[in-house]
């Protein structure tokens, strides 16, 4: 079981600033080999959903409002620690980020930049296709949008 926590980027103390970051580097630098500018500027206009257990952040996502990512409200930077995984935390952060969208921003329309081999997982939690593949920071993703 994981506890959540929904923050604003001036509501992070600074060990949760460097866990989050730490994990994204984790996943997305190190075991995927992908490398992008992570720190992207838009951490500061973002909702920074938690997943922690043990006081060890091992989920999280980052949530926008209309407008500041896409033109609907958006979740980006979905990621899991390796070791934790078979605990299926991916339903939890991502069900925990859509109501803190609609609580937050009053929104229940939520666009995605979505990992093609993710398609399915995205799939299980109401997200759609639209639109081809494409390339981001080497990787193939496609669009994908929940109503």
């Amino acid at each position: 079981m994981i506890n959540i926590k929904v923050k604003t980027f001036e509501a992070l103390t600074k060990q949760e600033l460097y866990s989050l970051l730490q994990l994204r580097s984790e996943v997305f630098g190190v075991e995927q080999d992908c490398v992008y500018q992570d720190i992207d500027g838009k951490d500061q206009k973002a909702l920074h959903v938690l997943g922690v257990k043990n006081d060890k952040i091992v989920a999280y996502t980052r949530i926008f409002k209309p407008g500041d990512y896409f033109e609907e409200s958006s979740i980006g930077r979905v990621v899991v620690a390796k070791n934790e995984r078979q605990h299926k935390y991916g339903y939890d952060i991502m069900h925990a980020s859509a109501e803190a969208i609609q609580t937050h921003f009053g929104q229940t329309v939520i666009k995605i930049s979505a990992q093609v081999y993710l398609k399915k997982f995205y799939n299980n939690l109401g997200f759609s296709e639209i639109g081809a593949s494409y390339l981001e920071d080497g990787i193939p993703h496609i669009a994908m949008i929940k109503q």
